[in-house]
C-alpha cells in the first residue's frame, strides 16, 4: 500500500476532526432553539456560525496538508446536510420558516445527494459547481439570522435572512438544473470511453 493510500484511510485528521465537531454542533443549536427565547436563539445563532465556519476550515486544512480521505469525503457533505436540514426543521417548527420552503430545500439535497450517488457509481465525476457554492454560502448566512430573529443594534435581521434564505432556494433550483444537466452530458461520454477501453483490450 503506497503512503498516498495510507493518508487517504488515515482518521485522525485535522480536518476529520472538525468535520466531527460540526456533527456534535448540530444537537446543541437544535437544543437551544427549544428553549424558545430570545437569548438561547442568539447562542444557536452563534454556534451555527460556528459549525459553518469549520466547514471551510476543514477544506482549507485538507488541501493545505494534502490530507483528503475517504472517512472526510463521507463525512464532511453528511455533516453539512445534518447541520442544515436539522436547522431548518427546528426553524419551522419555531413558525419563521413555510413548510414549503423546508420541502424544497430538503427533496432538493436527496435528490442531488441520489444524482451524486449514481454519477460515482457509473464513473461520472461531478464536482461542486460554483451555483452549488453560492447556495450553501447564502443558507450558512441565512440560517442564524433567521435563528436570531430580534432586530440586532437596530438592524432586521430576520427580514435580511428571509430574503437570503428564498435567493437560496432559487439558487438551490438553478444548481440543481445544473447537476442534472453535467450529468445527462457526461454519462454517454463515460460509456463511450469504457466500451473504447474494452474494444482496445
Amino acid at each position: 500500500m503506497t503512503a498516498e493510500a495510507d493518508r487517504e484511510l488515515e482518521f485522525a485528521t485535522t480536518p476529520n476532526f472538525l468535520t466531527l465537531a460540526r456533527m456534535f454542533c448540530v444537537p446543541i443549536v437544535v437544543g437551544l432553539l427549544f428553549f424558545k427565547t430570545p437569548g438561547y436563539d442568539l447562542a444557536a445563532a452563534l454556534v451555527f456560525g460556528v459549525a459553518s465556519f469549520t466547514d471551510y476550515l476543514d477544506g482549507y486544512i485538507a488541501r493545505k496538508q494534502q490530507s483528503v480521505s475517504v472517512y472526510g469525503k463521507l463525512m464532511d457533505p453528511l455533516a453539512d446536510k445534518f447541520l442544515v436540514v436539522s436547522s431548518l426543521i427546528m426553524l419551522q417548527e419555531l413558525d419563521r420558516l413555510d413548510a414549503v420552503w423546508v420541502i424544497v430545500l430538503i427533496c432538493r439535497e436527496l435528490a442531488i445527494t441520489g444524482l451524486r450517488a449514481l454519477a460515482s457509481a457509473e464513473g461520472v465525476i461531478m464536482s461542486a459547481s460554483t451555483s452549488a457554492k453560492w447556495k450553501t454560502a447564502t443558507q450558512m448566512v441565512a440560517i442564524p439570522l433567521m435563528m436570531a430573529k430580534e432586530p440586532l443594534y437596530g438592524i432586521p435581521i430576520y427580514p435580511i435572512g428571509q430574503a437570503l434564505l428564498a435567493i437560496s432556494i432559487a439558487i438551490s433550483v438553478w444548481s440543481a438544473v445544473d447537476y442534472v444537466v453535467e450529468f445527462f452530458r457526461k454519462l454517454p461520454e463515460r460509456r463511450r470511453a469504457r466500451k473504447a477501453a474494452r474494444l482496445a483490450q
